[in-house]
């Protein structure tokens, strides 16, 4: 029996019996598994290799965010030893390096 068969069965139930808490429950839940189901098919992750998709998906967004970050540290590491050279180049030639050099 499909989802949508057992659905509108509960539907009828409901419709006849008088609708309880349990038909209730089943039907919210038959409802919210159809429309899932609907949602992932619309994305096209509705077949057999999704969930493979899924996961090579997650592992390059794995590896994007540590190239991220990576990429990060060594802008801030370098940016650092720059701006410590800069500053080793202006004592230098606040000090006159430069003329005990020539």
């Amino acid at each position: 029996m499909s989802r949508e068969d057992l659905l509108a069965r509960l539907m009828v139930q409901a419709a006849q019996d008088g609708a309880d808490v349990v038909t209730l429950r089943a039907i919210v839940e038959e409802t919210s598994e159809l429309a899932a189901d609907r949602v992932l098919v619309r994305l096209g992750l509705g077949d057999a290799g999704a969930e493979d998709d899924l996961g090579e998906l997650r592992e390059l967004l794995s590896a994007w965010r540590d190239a991220k970050t990576s990429a990060w540290k060594a802008f801030i590491d370098w940016t650092i030893r720059a701006v410590l050279a800069l500053l080793l180049i202006g004592i230098a030639v606040r000090l006159g390096v430069g003329e005990l050099v020539s």
